[in-house]
């Protein structure tokens, strides 16, 4: 539940409830323009962080806090100690040679300290003689006096601070070339007096003493100006939770409001609808799928709408499942479609489930941003008249021009892809307003279990555990650069005995530069210079193609047709072939600098091979330059399962790189941490939960500052304007 050794929330003659001698009219509002607090250029300098009102300021809050200790005079220095103590500069000199360093003197009314930096030059221009300085470090002995290196140091400016300094902790302040921490602190603590009463809080005090918090406007003062570390910890802890509970709250609300207030296409389902599904199945399923399915058609067949998430390793066969769910709404008379996050998916998506539905009644259309005018108006016209039963596409069935007359299933692949007010938009893309369709999304990249709860919280979650019959495991090696040429060889073998390959490069040309987000800067080996290597040099006289992302659709067709008739030996590609793509006779993956891609990433590609009957490999040649890229690489070599890869990933990057807020369609918390606050993300969880059953539209009088907050906070990325 996180740090809980706070002390006693503040008294009441604390710095969050001392009234002000004079009340200069300020709201949290209130432009930092006119506070007269404030001078003009101070405003314009905050003005340089985005801080531009009052409430801005205040929830300005500090990155980290330092404990200061308490000033000495220099002859009661303790060797050994952390110590403080201040006094004037009466020398200086830089010291030059195998160590440079700067040295001082500093003299109060009791002795001599010395202090020394070494590898900072631009002291020179910050302590000379004649100023008053204040350091804190840990105190050695020198010669026949005391000596700090490297100690922290503070300029006391002329009629500033002339007392000696009890121990305090101070707020250190995200800041830039424009303004100082130092100023930041100075600021906030002139206006704390006057804004922090203004603050509202949205938890009743039972509420808070139930979960030991202090108030929110006691948590702000406890940040800006603690009086020991234990409040910096507690109301951490409040501010934390704050932002756990209100997405919490957010995603339970709109679930509410789904289940409650909408209702969904019920459909038939009997054991010759299931028997009719299942002969048009490629094959039979897995108890894995079995699991899934049978949780599908629980949910299909009630007025609820349905919300779930199926997630499954790579190749676990989550296409078919979904398959079974659209045939549903088929069965029923009503219609369906399937989002992808790229033409390349999509295109991949309408052809097996063309292939799987062939010599069926079944009218299967595909839609995306490259479909010709002429060749968009005939599907849009047969959608919203019901002549289409399944509709496959990209973004482009999130555009108001698209209308299915009888929505039933709406199936989303890669689900990270997609933020919540997605899935919304394709909802309200169905032409019946008394109904919403089933929402199924789908992910070949596992979710940890904490950003599941965080990022989907609003979705039922199903898995596929285990592979289909005959997936073989896929040996990975990571290999340096300078042993290209053994890689090269095994293809070369390989090709021989008639098997294929993929080689795959971060980007397409060199202008591109480091494209997948996660290496190293500087040149990618990029796909044309790869692909005249691999011709010229390792793998000359083999049938090689280029395949990514920058060719036209029927480009691709082609290439990826001739690679599955065996007509194409190597594949040089970019991430497209990520998700998708299935050639059985494919046996060997090659990712050049595999360190600038992430763990998922990397599983993914590897997932293109192992799916014939011989063995697979996958080469990850690299040179990381990185703790964290070697890291990443050795949990390649030795864990295959993308579950357990995907908790590895999150330790390894944290939340905010495995599911940036651009993918999440969330914004990114201010205080709270996914990793660090496990437990208080459960509690969150649990209370949001609570409290939506006890008042699903927070419609009590005592609840609008919260319900305000909350839509403020994620009322457009949770589609909340139709809630509450």
């Amino acid at each position: 539940m996180g740090p809980n050794n706070a002390k006693p929330n503040a008294k009441p003659d604390s710095k969050a409830a001392a009234k002000p001698h004079a009340d200069p009219e300020i709201k949290l509002t209130t432009p930092l323009s006119n506070v007269r607090l404030i001078t003009p250029r101070q405003a314009d300098l905050l003005g340089t962080l985005g801080l531009t009102n009052v409430g801005k300021l205040i929830a300005h809050l500090p990155l980290r806090h330092e404990k200061l200790e308490a000033e000495t005079d220099i002859a009661s220095l303790v060797i050994g100690q952390i110590v403080s103590a201040r006094g004037e500069v009466t020398a200086t000199r830089p010291v030059r040679g195998r160590k440079p360093r700067f040295e001082a003197v500093i003299l109060d009314d009791t002795g001599r300290l010395d202090v020394v930096w070494f590898n900072a030059p631009y002291m020179r221009d910050k302590v000379m003689p004649g100023v008053r300085i204040r350091v804190q470090g840990k105190a050695r002995k020198h010669g026949p006096g005391v000596q700090l290196v490297n100690p922290k140091v503070d300029i006391i400016r002329e009629g500033e601070d002339p007392a000696g300094r009890d121990e305090r902790v101070r707020p250190i302040y995200p800041a830039n070339e424009s303004i100082t921490s130092a100023l930041i602190e100075r600021i906030i603590e002139k206006i704390m007096p006057f804004a922090l009463p203004l603050i509202e809080d949205h938890l009743t005090p039972q509420y808070r003493g139930e979960r030991n918090m202090p108030a929110l406007a006691d948590a702000y003062r406890m940040q800006h100006a603690p009086l020991f570390m234990d409040e910096v910890f507690s109301s951490r802890r409040r501010l934390a939770y704050d932002e756990l509970l209100m997405l919490q709250l957010g995603v339970h609300m709109k679930r509410a409001h789904l289940r409650e207030r909408l209702k969904a296409p019920i459909l038939k389902f009997n054991p010759a609808i299931d028997k009719h599904i299942r002969e048009r199945l490629p094959f039979t399923l897995t108890a894995g799928q079995e699991a899934v399915v049978k949780d599908i058609a629980a949910d299909l067949s009630t007025a609820t709408p349905t919300n779930r998430l199926i997630q499954g390793d790579v190749g676990s066969g989550k296409t078919v499942v979904a398959l079974y769910a659209m045939l549903m709404a088929v069965a029923a008379g009503r219609q369906a479609s399937l989002m992808a996050p790229t033409e390349l998916l999509a295109e991949q998506h309408f052809a097996s489930i063309s292939k799987m539905l062939a010599g069926s009644r079944v009218r299967v259309e595909l839609l995306t941003g490259g479909t010709a005018k002429a060749d968009r108006e005939s599907i849009l016209s047969r959608a919203a008249k019901g002549d289409i039963d399944i509709l496959v596409g990209t973004h482009a069935l999130l555009t108001e021009s698209v209308r299915v007359k009888s929505l039933a299933v709406a199936v989303i692949d890669e689900q990270h892809r997609f933020g919540v007010h997605q899935r919304a938009t394709l909802r309200e893309n169905a032409s019946d307003e008394t109904t919403t369709p089933h929402v199924i999304v789908m992910t070949a990249t596992p979710i940890p279990r904490t950003l599941a709860i965080t990022l989907f919280g609003d979705l039922d979650i199903s898995s596929i555990r285990g592979l289909p019959p005959g997936r073989r495991p896929i040996t990975t090696r990571v290999v340096s650069s300078e042993d290209r040429g053994e890689v090269y060889d095994d293809i070369a073998a390989r090709i021989a005995e008639g098997e294929q390959a993929y080689i795959v490069v971060p980007a397409i040309d060199p202008s591109e530069g480091a494209q997948v987000g996660v290496g190293p800067t500087g040149p990618a080996r990029d796909l044309r210079t790869v692909m005249r290597e691999v011709q010229e040099k390792w793998l000359a006289g083999k049938r090689i193609a280029a395949l990514h992302g920058q060719l036209s659709r029927d480009t691709r067709e082609q290439v990826m047709e001739r690679f599955r008739l065996k007509q194409i030996d190597v594949l040089v590609a970019t991430t497209v072939i990520e998700v998708g793509v299935d050639v059985p006779n494919a046996t060997v993956m090659v990712v050049e600098q595999a360190d600038r891609f992430g763990l998922a990433q990397l599983h993914q590609l590897r997932g293109r091979v192992g799916r014939g009957a011989k063995d697979s490999a996958c080469y990850l040649l690299a040179d990381p330059t990185t703790p964290e890229a070697q890291q990443r690489l050795t949990v390649m070599e030795t864990v295959n399962d993308g579950f357990i890869l995907a908790e590895k990933d999150l330790e390894i990057r944290g939340p905010g790189e495995v599911f940036g807020s651009r993918q999440s369609g969330l914004p990114p918390f201010k205080v709270a941490d996914l990793m660090r606050d496990r437990e208080l993300l459960a509690m969150a969880k649990r209370d949001a939960a609570a409290w939506i059953a006890q008042s699903p539209f927070l419609g009590r009088e005592h609840e609008k500052t919260l319900l305000r907050r909350l839509v403020k906070a994620y009322g457009e990325q949770l589609g909340l304007g139709d809630v509450g």
